[in-house]
């Protein structure tokens, strides 16, 4: 029988912070601008469409921020999460590598989002706060909050980008499920989404749009406030949880990682993966970050550097980042949740700095990986996962090509039960992809 290498850590070993990298870089981030007068924002300003705690934690500069009670409780309902090696495939690609993924698909909605709404929730919860609107695009992000404010007690409005809403409906029953109410985005109910729609009723949408309908909300309510499942350093900071457990799970194993890959669209699972390792190489042990972003989508290797609103309509703060301007409206790529035109400025100062190295992946490559992956290892991986999963695949295959050991560690970020129309859809147009032999080369 072959040997199954899995880490799983005990609930004892949860960690009990998030960890800040902003402590540990050597250089201070750019702040971010009001969208009105375009100077430096007031963070008393955020608390518009944000509770206080999380204004706190977005401009922090602590190394350690503790995990509250209620936020572990819920976080021990599927967390530690195993970090798996990927033995069936290191033998199919006849690679020295070894090869690790560790898996996020194992949460209550499936993805690594809820690690962030729990934290969300519940401080708006203890603020007072009663409803949140939020945006989403292939709709994970959506049944995560959705989750969450049933746990606390909180009513959640999503706009969910068109093409996603009428490719999705598995989504949309989730979060209706957990008692969220979902519509498609842009639509009818806010003045952002009419003005988009004014000439194509049927737009597609984007994830600026959404954003634009939820903020609108927000700003124009007293009683509401906003949650974003990506971009901002709280979310990052939230999603630390994931690379605080992979350092301890790779210490199990007496392994050092050379190389760490997620999928990137604003940068939440990305960053939280590979956050708590960048002090690493700022000491200068040899690793190497990788962000795999869709070929249609490529704001870190094609955007430019500079500040840019979060949205589409202008309504919520400029910050620093790669962009492809708010007005891009990415093609409809399956992997709905990485069709976004910004990038997390962490993540895009790293970029900029070179510390992290972004590269894009055209659409039939990262199906061909997933339907491999699926076939090989035995889990069918997200759309967006499967950027992450071609990558560690080319990484591979090289390593075989230098004859080279190397020890690439990716982070599969959710599951792809919800997405097999996806799936199906790609492989009616191109069968090919089920030809996988030809990834062995």
């Amino acid at each position: 029988m072959k040997k199954r290498i899995v880490v799983n850590l005990p609930v004892e070993e949860l960690p009990k912070s998030w960890y800040n990298v902003k402590a540990d870089l050597p250089f201070k981030m750019d702040p971010p601008l009001n969208p009105m007068t375009k100077e430096v924002m007031n963070p008393a300003d955020m608390t518009a469409i944000f509770p206080k705690a999380i204004v706190e934690q977005e401009i922090s500069e602590e190394r350690f921020i503790e995990i509250p009670e209620p936020v572990l409780d819920e976080y021990a309902v599927y967390r530690p999460s195993p970090l798996i090696r990927a033995t069936f495939l290191e033998e199919f690609l006849r690679t020295p590598a070894r090869i690790y993924y560790k898996y996020e698909g194992n949460s209550p909605t499936g993805s690594h989002k809820t690690n962030t709404a729990i934290a969300q929730a519940y401080f708006n919860r203890v603020e007072g706060v009663t409803e949140l609107t939020t945006e989403t695009g292939a709709g994970q992000w959506g049944s995560a909050l959705s989750y969450a404010g049933r746990k606390f007690g909180l009513t959640v409005r999503v706009f969910m980008v068109r093409n996603s809403y009428e490719t999705k409906p598995m989504r949309q029953h989730m979060m209706r499920m957990f008692n969220g109410t979902v519509e498609p985005s842009p639509g009818e109910n806010t003045e952002s989404g009419r003005n988009f729609l004014k000439n194509d009723k049927n737009y597609p949408g984007s994830l600026g749009m959404a954003i634009s309908e939820a903020v609108e909300i927000v700003l124009n309510s007293k009683d509401k406030k906003y949650s974003l499942g990506s971009v901002l350093d709280h979310v990052l900071l939230h999603q630390t949880v994931i690379g605080l457990e992979v350092e301890r799970q790779l210490e199990i194993l007496n392994e050092k990682p050379t190389i760490m890959l997620g999928c990137h669209g604003g940068g939440s699972n990305f960053g939280g993966f590979v956050l708590p390792f960048i002090k690493r190489k700022l000491e200068g042990e040899k690793i190497e970050f990788v962000a795999c972003e869709p070929e249609s989508c490529p704001s870190l290797s094609k955007g430019e550097f500079r500040y840019d609103y979060g949205d589409s309509a202008g309504l919520t703060p400029m910050l620093k980042m790669y962009t492809l301007g708010r007005d891009f409206v990415p093609p409809t790529i399956h992997a709905g949740g990485l069709r976004y035109h910004g990038a997390a400025p962490l993540v895009s100062r790293l970029v900029k700095e070179k510390i992290v190295t972004p590269e894009n992946f055209p659409q039939e490559e990262t199906f061909k990986a997933g339907i491999l992956f699926a076939t090989i290892e035995g889990i069918i991986p997200a759309p967006e996962s499967c950027h992450a999963i071609a990558g560690a695949i080319r990484r591979a295959i090289s390593a075989r090509e230098r004859r080279e050991e190397e020890v690439i560690v990716f982070n599969l970020s959710g599951s792809g039960l919800l997405d097999l129309w996806s799936y199906a859809n790609i492989i009616e147009s191109n069968e090919r992809l089920l030809e996988l032999e030809g990834v062995k080369g």
